[in-house]
């Protein structure tokens, strides 16, 4: 499996083009906005996306989803079913953040803990992190030892927790319970800012390390 991080609109969010050598199918994962030009980088790249894929709906991270899946007839999975809070008042958080043009989505599939989402070949695996917000989740490639984690887990930090449905004592027990066990050679793409190893994170995270 191949990857290509996109950081997208003003907050720079991190959307992720992945796909499978084989097949050469794709997806994007929290697709934020800045719609035509992670089309541009899809046909650059020669994929033929088929789906869409959310880690969570919070509007920097879902904002160009709609968009895409009409222009490309394409199916939307995730997040998990907790987020449709956060789905229901999409416009106001279009409205507070000042994303102009983002539309609210309706999924086609919510994520529950221990799924699996294909991309061509490729599986990756579900696993439900919630406290960013209630709903969250991430995505593991195995094969590749690579995680997409939106905004559970940064370098140095962790997701804030002071929106609302946000809760810091669960996002902690997410990422000890849920990420750690993964290993700490897997590297993580978050949804902002530079990739990093769930081992460093252990070592030197002032939230979530292994001395904390």
């Amino acid at each position: 499996m191949q990857f290509k991080i996109i950081p997208v609109t003003p907050f720079q969010q991190n959307a992720t083009i992945i796909w499978c050598d084989e097949t050469m199918q794709g997806a994007i994962i929290d697709p934020g906005g800045e719609v035509e030009r992670l089309l541009a980088e899809v046909d650059a790249l020669g994929i033929t996306l088929t789906k869409l894929l959310l880690t969570h709906a919070h509007v920097d991270h879902a904002g160009g989803t709609q968009d895409i899946a009409d222009k490309l007839t394409l199916p939307i999975e995730g997040p998990h079913k907790g987020d449709q809070f956060w789905l229901d008042i999409f416009e106001q958080q279009v409205q507070q953040f000042g994303f102009p043009g983002a539309r609210k989505f309706s999924t086609d599939r919510w994520l529950e803990d221990g799924d699996t989402v294909t991309v061509g070949n490729e599986t990756l695996n579900v696993y439900f992190c919630p406290g960013h917000t209630p709903g969250h989740v991430i995505f593991y490639h195995e094969k590749s030892k690579l995680a997409q984690v939106g905004d559970v887990l940064f370098r140095g930090s962790i997701g804030r927790t002071d929106f609302p449905m946000g809760d810091h004592a669960t996002l902690i027990n997410a990422i000890k319970t849920k990420l750690w066990p993964l290993g700490d050679d897997v590297k993580f793409i978050p949804g902002h800012g530079p990739m990093g190893t769930f081992g460093e994170e252990r070592r030197s995270n002032p939230y979530v390390g292994d001395s904390v």
